[in-house]
C-alpha cells in the first residue's frame, strides 16, 4: 500500500487530526506531521518511512517510552496519538559486509518458546500477558502450556488435597501414593506386536533377540561358542 492510499485511508476514517513531533535519532532536526488520533501502528511507520523516505522495515518508533509493535496476537495493534505528541524514530543500520544480523537474530527467535499456529486464541492472549505483562522466562513458559488442561485440573485437586492429607498425618503415604499414580500414568500402553524388555511380561515369556541370561550362557557353553 502507497503512501498516498494510506492518508486517504486514515483520512476517511478518522476525522480528528492531531499535530505530533517527530524525532529522529542521528543529525536530523526534528518534524512535525499530521496524523490521525487513532491510527495503525503499522499504518503510521509506512507514513514516516514514505515522508522521510526511509526503510520501512528498519524502521522503529518509540512512544512515550515505549516501542510500538505492529501486532499483537495477530491483532493489528492501534494507537491514540494527542497534539503535541513526540515520536522518537530510530532506524536500525544495515549490517556490514559479510555480517548477516538477521540470521542471528532468526536463530534466537528459534529458541525461543513459541505457541504452535493452531493454538486456540484464549491460550494466545494468556500467553501473551505471562510473557509481555508478568515477563515470565521461556523456560517456565514451556511448562506451563506443554501441559493440558486435565493435568491442570489433577495440579490444582493435589495443592486441594494436600492439607487434608496434612491434617489427618498422612502426609508420607499422600507423597509417595502420588509418586506411584505418577509411574504407573506414564507407563502406558503397548501396541499389538509389541514385545516388553522383560520376558515375565509377554506371551510365552518370549525374549528380545541378544538378550543375555543365563539360559544363554548355558546354552552358548554346551554348544562350544565360548
Amino acid at each position: 500500500m502507497k503512501m498516498e492510499e494510506i492518508v486517504e485511508e486514515t483520512n476517511a476514517n478518522h476525522e480528528n487530526m492531531v499535530e505530533i513531533t517527530l524525532k529522529m535519532i542521528g543529525p536530523a532536526r526534528p518534524s512535525r506531521v499530521h496524523v490521525p488520533s487513532s491510527i495503525k501502528v503499522l499504518d503510521l511507520r509506512k507514513l514516516i518511512a514514505g515522508k522521510n523516505r526511509l526503510p520501512v522495515e528498519n524502521l522503529k518508533l518509540i512512544l512515550r517510552g515505549k516501542v510500538l509493535l505492529d501486532r499483537e496476537d495477530e491483532d493489528d495493534i492501534y494507537i491514540q496519538l494527542s497534539d503535541g505528541d513526540s515520536l522518537v524514530v530510530a532506524v536500525k543500520p544495515k549490517a556490514p559486509v559479510g555480517l548477516n544480523i538477521d540470521d542471528d537474530e532468526e536463530e534466537e527467535e528459534d529458541l525461543k518458546f513459541q505457541l504452535p499456529q493452531s493454538t486456540s486464541r484464549w491460550k494466545k492472549k494468556l500467553y501473551s500477558f505471562l510473557r509481555n505483562r508478568l515477563k515470565l522466562p521461556d523456560i517456565l513458559l514451556m511448562a506451563i502450556f506443554s501441559l493440558s488442561l486435565k493435568a491442570w485440573a489433577l495440579i490444582i485437586l493435589w495443592f486441594i488435597l494436600a492439607p487434608v492429607a496434612h491434617k489427618w498425618d498422612l502426609g508420607p503415604l499422600y507423597i509417595l501414593g502420588t509418586g506411584f499414580c505418577i509411574i504407573f500414568l506414564n507407563l502406558g500402553r503397548r501396541q499389538p506386536g509389541d514385545v516388553s524388555a522383560y520376558s515375565i511380561f509377554n506371551e510365552d515369556f518370549r525374549e528380545l533377540p541378544g538378550t543375555l541370561n543365563a539360559d544363554a550362557i548355558d546354552r552358548d557353553i554346551r554348544t562350544g561358542q565360548f
